[in-house]
């Protein structure tokens, strides 16, 4: 006998006796529950690809079961504080062994997507896949460009394996499509990266100023990241010697990747007689209480891929003049949120110079930049853009 029921406002048939309807068959796949997710990132690094790892685990383990791996001793390890975290060690010996276990983390946590963020990890992540029992999918984040075509057997296998990359700037996501043969193609998606307002505590920011000289009319260029070649410094060390301001000081923040390149910068400082106005800080995690310091934040590098320290810099309200290459040409409007130059010290000048003299175009860049970020770059909503694309693969 068939009898008809209601439930929910939705007909159901049933023979003889009542079978209860699952959650799945009243609302359909998509209101089972999340996916088990897995941070992956060996790297011993410690820069916004690294960090990007903490800021997805914080906001994933929100609406799902998440977890992290990484190298046991690295700077990401230490920069991880209490957020819990298997260890897998890294190393061009043992390869084998290393996805051995990381399949083990795999099977043991039930995990369903795997997400990594080092390039150097892909083999690492895709063994481990395979010699696991779940077959979980994989999401790499891009946090690089792409110069050359990945159509040799290696690499096809490399992208048949994974089913999703996030490309951060739709630059990068045009050379994946590029490079990467179509027969092999992952999914590719463009996600921007997002900052969020940070705390900063006043009373360092004080004593900062008072470390470092800084008088109420001094006027501070700041330039935050590694110090190497490609990230520009001597640019701006340049421009100082320019501008030739004895009210300008330049802060460089951020550690050296070879002492004898930052040994030359220094070198060059004392031949241009800049050692009062130019000062190397040296690695710092109080990045948000040295934005405080700086009236304009300059962004050297030669090609930034996205430039975190770009969107962080508008945030705090500190205008910022960045190289007219990657990342920043899809941050910044020029001559409305912020400046784009050249790549040459000339043209750096003439930036900096115009918003150390025209007080109606700093405001309006500082009040521009601010509203940029909260509307397009915002850490939360670009972050919940980013779970989306992964959990719904």
């Amino acid at each position: 006998m068939i009898e008809c029921f209601t439930m929910f406002g939705i007909e159901f048939l049933r023979e003889e006796k009542y079978i209860q309807p699952s959650i799945e068959d009243l609302f359909g796949k998509n209101f089972m529950k999340n996916k088990n997710i897995l941070e992956v990132c060996l790297s011993d690094g410690l820069g916004g690809l690294e960090m990007f790892v903490a800021s997805c685990y914080e906001n994933f383990s929100q609406k799902s079961s998440c977890h992290v791996v990484v190298a046991p001793q690295s700077k990401l390890d230490k920069f991880l504080g209490e957020i819990p975290r298997k260890r897998v060690k890294r190393g061009k010996i043992f390869l084998l062994f290393r996805a051995l276990k990381l399949a083990k983390i795999i099977d043991k946590n039930e995990i369903d997507i795997v997400h990594f963020h080092w390039n150097k990890d892909s083999i690492t992540v895709v063994l481990a896949k395979i010699f696991s029992k779940r077959k979980p999918k994989i999401v790499q984040s891009r946090h690089m460009g792409m110069t050359r075509f990945k159509d040799d057997l290696f690499h096809r296998w490399i992208y048949k394996n994974i089913a999703l990359i996030h490309a951060v700037t739709d630059e990068v996501a045009t050379q994946l499509r590029k490079y990467i043969p179509q027969d092999s193609s992952p999914e590719i998606q463009r996600v921007y990266l997002g900052t969020t307002k940070r705390a900063v505590d006043s009373q360092k920011v004080a004593l900062l100023r008072e470390k470092y000289n800084i008088k109420d009319d001094t006027f501070v260029l700041g330039i935050v990241g590694r110090i190497e070649k490609q990230k520009g410094q001597y640019r701006v060390i340049e421009a100082l010697r320019l501008l030739k301001n004895p009210k300008m000081k330049l802060l460089v923040v951020g550690a050296g990747m070879q002492e004898s390149y930052l040994q030359e910068l220094q070198d060059e400082v004392v031949h241009l007689g800049l050692q009062r106005q130019v000062v190397f800080t040296g690695f710092t995690q109080d990045v948000a209480e040295y934005m405080q310091l700086f009236d304009v934040n300059v962004l050297a590098t030669e090609h930034e891929t996205f430039g975190l320290v770009v969107i962080e810099a508008m945030f705090a309200g500190v205008p910022v003049i960045a190289t007219a290459k990657g990342g920043p040409l899809e941050i910044i409007d020029d001559g409305v949120d912020g400046f784009l130059f050249d790549g040459s010290s000339g043209d750096l000048v003439e930036k900096i110079d115009r918003l150390y003299r025209d007080k109606k175009v700093y405001a309006m860049i500082q009040k521009a930049g601010i509203q940029k970020v909260k509307e397009k770059f915002d850490k939360e909503k670009q972050l919940a853009e980013l779970y989306d694309v992964v959990e719904k693969i």
